[in-house]
């Protein structure tokens, strides 16, 4: 799967200590209660990244479910197995536009902020649904447009000036799944029924507001972009970030993030 960005080298570790508190273990938390009392047998997680929703899986469900946490990223997965007990979980490298399982294997599938990054959409949810038993259940959320997530809309402004208004196009692809109707019409297209879609909304806090900001900036590819432009600018960018984000909301950066989880039955 060509994804439009690769999590590798040193971001997934800065991704998971510093992003993963602030945005990602709140609805982690917020889709296993959605599953945790489904009657299942073998689960996949899809683009699981440094184990997040994986870690609470696994505590949230017997020991005799089978869980098979697949991603894209070597790198991610190489975080996730050292952030999750590895007691019936497989780790595999794995492309969701062609998953290497068998059809109907799975009872429940789920992707926590994975399909934006897919190139081929249609192609990710028909795996999915592939890959299902009759009967059953795909969950995955994606967040909602930008504007709603507060302290990531203020490092984008930043970063986006630093890139004199025309910067790389990574911060957009994580908020390019925001319409409800693309959400419901994209599982039903591949093939699902009873899609329903929700809109989730949550508050971000981190230890502080230097932590998230690094995370925002060193945390994912965009920092890349930022040193191939100028090598000395990641610490003039979080200094700036962070007093903009602690004026805003204050030294753990508490504020509301939005986000959409959509349910889908095989």
């Amino acid at each position: 799967m060509p994804l439009n960005t690769s999590f590798g080298g040193s971001i997934p570790e800065s991704y998971d200590r510093y992003l993963g508190p602030f945005l990602f273990e709140p609805y982690a938390k917020d889709l296993v209660e959605r599953i945790k009392n489904l009657n299942v047998t073998n689960v996949l997680e899809i683009a699981s990244g440094t184990g997040r929703v994986t870690r609470h899986i696994r505590t949230s469900f017997p020991t005799t479910v089978k869980i098979t946490a697949t991603d894209i990223n070597p790198d991610m997965l190489k975080i996730a197995k050292q952030n999750v007990e590895n007691n019936n979980v497989e780790f595999r490298i794995a492309d969701a536009q062609d998953l290497p399982f068998e059809s109907e294997t799975f009872d429940l599938v789920v992707c926590q902020f994975g399909y934006m990054f897919v190139p081929d959409k249609p192609k990710a949810f028909s795996e999915a649904y592939r890959v299902l038993k009759k009967g059953g259940i795909l969950f995955f959320n994606t967040w909602d447009k930008l504007a709603n997530n507060d302290v990531i809309n203020t490092v984008n402004g930043i970063v986006t000036e630093f890139f004199e208004n025309s910067p790389p196009q990574f911060y957009a692809i994580p908020f390019s799944m925001h319409k409800k109707q693309e959400l419901s019409q994209l599982p039903k297209s591949a093939g699902f029924s009873d899609v329903t879609v929700t809109k989730v909304k949550k508050e971000g806090s981190s230890h502080s507001a230097l932590e998230v900001v690094k995370g925002f900036i060193e945390g994912n590819p965009i920092i890349n972009e930022i040193t191939e432009k100028d090598p000395t600018a990641p610490p003039i960018l979080i200094s700036k970030a962070e007093k903009a984000v602690m004026k805003s909301y204050g030294i753990y950066a508490k504020s509301k993030l939005s986000a959409w989880i959509v349910k889908a039955v095989k």
